[in-house]
Parts: C-alpha cells; structure tokens; sequence
C-alpha cells in the first residue's frame, strides 16, 4: 500500500464519521496526560499592557519614606530602561496613592481598586515574583503567549489543544476574546496561532458583534442542506487532494469545514445569554449583559468551559500606564475586578474549580521611578519586567497563599523568582502534561513551549 491509499483512507475514514454523526472527540498524543491532571481546561485573563504591581498587589510601606528620592543606582543596577525613560536626568521614587491591605485568612495584599478580588484573595495564589527579560509590549506579550519573544512559535493554547485534543465536538479546543474597550496596545493573531502546528490547533476568535466567528452564516440563498451538498463535494475532492499529495493540512482542513458546519448550531445556543438568571448578573455585573466587554467575556468564558472548550484565552488592554496612572488604573480595574472574581466564584459554585485552573496577568509590572514628570497628584510608571505579580486559581492550585518576595522597592527579586517558562511549566503540569515532553519537531529541531528552559513551582501545588 502506498503513501496516496493511507492518505486516500484516513481522510475517506474522516469524512465518514463526519457525516454518519459519529464519534468526532479530537483526542490528543498518545501518552497524553503524562499523568494524572488536577485541571482539565484553562481560562487564562490576560491584562495587556502591564497592571502595576505596586498599586495592586505588591505592598511597599517604606516607599512613603523614600518618596520623591532618586532610585538607588545600587537597585537599579543598571537595569536596560525603555526609549520611554531613557534619557530621563533622575529616577524619582513614587509610591502608591491608594491603599493596600491584607485580606482574608490567607493575609494576601491586595489593593483597595480591586475590592471584588479582595473578597475571594484566600480562593487565589498570589506570585509576585514573575519576571521576563522583555522590556517592551511586543516581545514581552509574545513571551508569555508563545514562550519566545519572536513571532513564529505555536501559542500556549494551541500546545495544549495539540497536546491533548478536544474534549467537544461541535466547539473549537482553543477559542479567544479580546474586550472592545479600544484602548492600548495592539493584539496579533499570532498570538493565538498555531504557527508550525497543524492549523486545527488554533485559536478560533469570538467577536462582540455580527457572526460571532468570521462566516459562520451562510450565505443570503444558501440554504443548510446547500452547505451540507457543498462540504460533501468539496470533502470528496480534498480526499482526491489528500491522497494526491499526502499533505496533512487538507486533512486539518477538512475537519476545520465540519467544525464550522457543526457550529452554525452550537455557537447561538452559547451566546444566548437570556436564559441566564438574575442571579449571574448580579454576580458578573450589568456589564455582562453588553456584548464585548470584559464581563462578557468571562460569563462567555465560563458558558465555554462548560461545553468542553479546553484553552479559553481572554484579552483585556490599555493598563500601559506612562503617565495619568492615578487616573487611569482605577478605570482598567474597575473593567475587570468584578467580572474576574466572579467568574472564580461562578466556577467554584458549579463544582469547576476544582479542574479548571484561571490565570490573571499581564506581560511586565511597572516601575517604582516616575516616568516623566513627578507632580503633587500625577505620576506614570514604565514597563518593569524584574518583578510583578501573577494571581492563580482553581485546578492544582494552592489556594490562599503569596508566594515569592521582592525588594523594599518592589524592583528586584528577593526570593522564588518565577521566569515566563517556570509559570508556563506550571499552567502545563496542572493540565497533567510534563513540559518537556510535549514536543513538536519542526526544521530538523524538537521545539517546545518552554524552549530550552522552564521548571515547575511546585510550592504553588496542591
């Protein structure tokens, strides 16, 4: 039997189960789970731009102290600064304006900006002492995505939905959304591609308005049973292709068209929100209810991650704060404080918490120093990628615990650094998969999430 039959058959094989309705589960490697997880899914609520760590999370009393001084050159160590800060003369230190304090049992710090997730501080793991050698938005975002500051590596979900399949079938393994809040730093698709992945590893984009994923609606005429005739025909013409040229991107393909098919009816069902009760508003917020929003997003997050849905990779932008931080931050929080705690909360009610493992975080922290001009009620802070905070919950988990410390100026790591690869390491463990395990070979290399690097923290464990 030659190469074009084997092809000629998986694909027939494919397509046949496709159309009887028949089992469709993508099922991952073999050997996958490496061993048993704690969490079966992700939701990971990314917060680009760099929230500060210092007005939300990393409590440094002694900065009232020091207020307005320049920063040690003994701390800052000749750190490489931004184009933004640079040329600056002077390095004035700036504490917080708002107020910290401890919450719950657990005694975790967090801001008074964020009273929501204050509330739910003893569910989480606070890790403060994350940090990347990206000093920019670009590389450092695409770091923590796809765990190297170049483009051209796979995204994490797109590892995971690799790594370990689907566990629906009429809802893509990885799906995204980013709010329609419009401020900050772009977002590429790359970010959630699959780059030298098979393309049915991607992630699929959900959008607030229209088709809520690119051409799902058929055409004004065309009618359900046309696009059933059509996808039969063109699925028989790519078996043609397939075992013409053996190329398994016809056969992603292929599956890609079904999935699509499969979700003209399962995507409307999960985005009607109308049968949802009073009760999840009053959790999630009014702003649950606008598509688009952070809100929604996370209420959409957790209707996902009921139906299966594997990676769930949220997008919230604009806390690159330079300048106007005192005015700005509280906006940012205020998007997402209440939708973030609730969909902890929602988790934890339903029985999901316990396997399925949320992560909030942006790419860096901010800076200690002032950014430009220092005033009486304004200050800005530059990217700070040597120390910021990362709060974890649910699947594998240790909930109530901070762990890892900074310096007195929250600027340098004091003890239990964490790199971008640690906590991509750790997100894979909960998930049962040993990171250096899962692997992909591509132009004669084996790559991997972690590239060359990456050990697990296990002090955050259950």
């Amino acid at each position: 039997m030659t190469r074009r039959h084997f092809h000629g058959i998986a694909l027939a094989s494919l397509l046949g189960r496709e159309a009887q309705g028949k089992e469709r589960v993508q099922h991952g490697l073999p050997g996958l789970p490496h061993f048993a997880p704690k969490a079966k899914r992700v939701i990971y609520l990314f917060q680009s731009g760099g929230p500060s760590q210092i007005e939300l999370f990393d409590h440094k009393p002694r900065l009232m102290d020091f207020q307005g001084t320049d920063l040690p050159e003994s701390i800052r160590n000749g750190q490489r600064l931004t184009g933004m800060s640079a040329s600056q003369s002077s390095f004035p230190v700036v504490p917080s304006r708002f107020k910290m304090e401890q919450r719950g049992q657990s005694g975790a710090w967090v801001g008074e900006l964020l009273p929501y997730t204050a509330k739910i501080a003893d569910k989480l793991t606070f890790i403060k002492t994350v940090n990347t050698e990206e000093i920019n938005h670009d590389p450092a975002v695409t770091m923590f995505q796809t765990g190297f500051r170049l483009g051209g590596r796979p995204s994490m979900g797109a590892w995971v939905s690799y790594g370990l399949g689907s566990e629906t079938d009429d809802l893509p393994a990885f799906c995204v959304m980013i709010s329609t809040n419009g401020g900050g730093q772009p977002l590429y698709d790359r970010l959630w591609g699959s780059a030298f992945l098979p393309s049915r590893y991607q992630g699929v984009k959900f959008r607030s308005g229209g088709d809520p994923v690119l051409y799902l609606s058929n055409p004004p005429g065309f009618s359900e049973k046309n696009r059933r005739t059509f996808l039969d025909a063109l699925g028989e013409m790519n078996q043609v292709t397939a075992g013409e040229f053996g190329d398994p991107e016809t056969v992603a393909r292929v599956s890609q068209y079904e999935m699509a098919f499969r979700m003209q009816t399962s995507v409307p069902d999960l985005t009607d929100i109308s049968k949802e009760p009073a009760g999840t508003f009053e959790l999630y917020g009014d702003e649950a209810k606008k598509p688009g929003t952070f809100a929604a997003n996370c209420l959409l997050a957790r209707r996902l991650a009921e139906r299966g849905v594997r990676f769930i990779q949220l997008y919230h932008r604009d806390w690159d704060h330079h300048g106007g931080l005192p005015a700005n931050l509280p906006k940012r929080c205020k998007d997402v404080d209440q939708a973030s705690a609730a969909l902890v909360t929602d988790l934890a009610q339903r029985g999901m918490l316990d396997d399925t493992l949320v992560v909030w975080g942006g790419e860096f922290g901010r800076t200690v120093y002032c950014q430009g001009r220092l005033t009486a009620t304004d200050y800005g802070r530059d990217h700070h990628g040597r120390c910021f905070t990362v709060w974890m919950a649910g699947g594998g988990i240790k909930p109530g615990i901070s762990y890892g410390e900074t310096d007195e100026y929250s600027y340098n790591i004091v003890k239990d650094p964490v790199h971008v690869h640690d906590l991509q390491a750790t997100i894979l463990h909960c998930l049962g998969i040993d990171h250096k395990r899962l692997t992909y070979r591509f132009q004669g290399r084996d790559f991997r999430l972690t590239d060359v690097a990456g050990e697990v923290v296990k002090a955050v464990l259950v």
